[in-house]
């Protein structure tokens, strides 16, 4: 960060007197903070890493007050960064602002490989911390969790389950595996068959893997009750509303057995529940039906949580949920997207497999290609039927993919535009703002929704113009109104 980066972004605090996802503002002029271990891990924590902000004072509404010592205060901060696990190594600017001397310390994220970065005078557990709009929160057991298994390559599909036994596997089903996996792959009939059951992950020391369990077993449900899916549907936008009866659902089913079983029983109950069309092909004079939403993009999005869902400890409790409302449907998965995987990566880079096992059983039992295709095929297949962009939302334990109906999504687009909703955010962007800022402005998490429904059509319209425009994917890129650029 420059010196006149440091100005601009201290005078924006100042005008908007409010931190930030990537933003802490510290007042120092009485000394340095002596407890930033839980924002330096925060921001380590999280892409694209924060900015510490010393010199203004959030008590007194964001007035510059300065620094005591530049020198002392880059000095003790960086002996707070030394005490963390790994070692923070903050890059300082410093400017005149005012007729005061300001500060920041710029926090890189630290390497996935090397999450979560905590206080090593805390310990692990209790010094992880991460950031929450502008807020650090504390870690919970679970993402501390998620950063371990990447890290030691812990696979939950292929953990043992102590109590299973191999006599409650399907062994008509396991054999017809075994005998298809020898068919396609030569190499694999020269081995015996603990060895086969080994190679494959259907065992571990003789005893059933949880993936074998979930694709062969009698009665998978009965060692992990939770391991299923809920569908519902709702008569109106959000849970809680109800029919004219006072009815919550319209239907409601619990969706168990294997995943191929709970697959195509998933699939059954979308297309009992969407609205269909009757279209009569101008050119044939045939009679077509067209489902609410496509058919093939449900099963993507329903395959895709069966199979990348989080089957941790931490939430073998929590089913997959379908819930059907009268403008979108969501499949929640349990766990967020995991390894290197962003929301914007979706369908362009190739993700890390957390559970591998379940992945290559996947293309023999279920007839996926496990080419990562799964993402483009949803965004084709809803372009193809009319319909908006899907959504995609990554929280902290869980995954949600989002299909709104076309009818629905431009009656609330209408509805936005009435209440000058492109209006206000050209009035919130006449200070350059991030893309991050903009999101949470709105009050939407995905920031790549946030691009492509909101920033990209003021850009195409002339309304909203780059701070960087040498630089599109810059990761100090910010926008701004047309007219308030000129002036910069």
């Amino acid at each position: 960060m420059l010196s006149e980066e440091l100005i601009e972004l201290a005078n924006q605090t100042m005008h908007l007197k409010a931190e930030t996802q990537t933003l802490e503002v510290k007042a120092a002029h009485g000394g340095c903070p002596k407890k930033l271990y839980d924002t330096l891990s925060s921001f380590s924590n999280q892409d694209g890493g924060g900015v510490i902000l010393f010199g203004l004072d959030e008590s007194k509404n964001f007035a510059c007050v300065g620094v005591y010592d530049l020198q002392d205060l880059q000095k003790k901060v960086t002996e707070q960064c030394n005490q963390m696990i790994p070692p923070v190594r903050a890059v300082f600017t410093v400017a005149e602002l005012d007729g005061e001397f300001i500060c920041s310390a710029e926090i890189p994220s630290a390497d996935l490989t090397e999450r979560p970065c905590y206080y090593s005078g805390a310990g692990r557990i209790k010094g992880s911390y991460v950031r929450v709009g502008d807020a650090d929160l504390p870690m919970t057991d679970y993402e501390i969790y998620t950063y371990e298994a990447f890290r030691k390559h812990l696979h939950d599909d292929e953990r043992v389950i102590e109590r299973a036994k191999m006599s409650l596997l399907d062994q008509d089903k396991v054999q017809g595996y075994l005998l298809r996996m020898r068919e396609e792959r030569p190499g694999f009939s020269k081995l015996s068959m603990e060895q086969a059951y080994e190679m494959l992950a259907i065992t571990r020391d003789g005893i059933p893997t949880l993936a074998a369990i979930l694709n062969f077993g009698l009665y998978p449900q009965g060692y992990f009750p939770q391991l299923a899916i809920t569908a519902v549907v709702v008569p109106g936008q959000e849970i809680g509303d109800v029919s004219q009866d006072s009815a919550r659902f319209s239907d409601n089913k619990r969706i168990e057995g294997t995943l191929p079983v709970m697959l195509s029983e998933a699939i059954s109950f979308c297309k009992r529940n969407m609205r269909v069309r009757t279209i009569i092909d101008p050119r044939t004079g045939e009679r077509m039906d067209k489902t609410e939403y496509p058919i093939e993009a449900i099963r993507e999005a329903v395959l895709n949580a069966l199979i990348h869902r989080d089957y941790s400890h931490f939430t073998e409790g929590t089913p997959i949920q379908i819930n059907f409302f009268t403008d979108r449907m969501e499949i929640h998965s349990p766990g967020g997207l995991y390894g290197r995987m962003t929301v914007e990566d979706l369908g362009k880079s190739r993700p890390d497999l957390r559970n591998p096992a379940l992945a290559t059983m996947s293309e023999f039992l279920l007839k996926t290609e496990n080419r990562y295709s799964g993402i483009p095929t949803i965004r084709r297949e809803m372009a193809a039927a009319g319909l908006p962009a899907p959504v995609f939302i990554n929280r902290r334990n869980e995954f949600i993919v989002i299909f709104y109906n076309k009818q629905q999504t431009e009656e609330n687009d209408a509805e936005k535009e009435q209440n000058g909703g492109t209006d206000t955010l050209l009035e919130f962007c006449r200070i350059p703002r991030t893309r991050r800022e903009i999101a949470d402005y709105l009050g939407i998490n995905t920031v790549f929704y946030v691009m492509q429904h909101y920033v990209q059509p003021l850009l195409a319209s002339g309304k909203l113009v780059m701070t960087i425009p040498e630089k599109p994917k810059s990761r100090n890129q910010k926008f701004v109104t047309k007219e308030e650029r000129e002036m910069f």
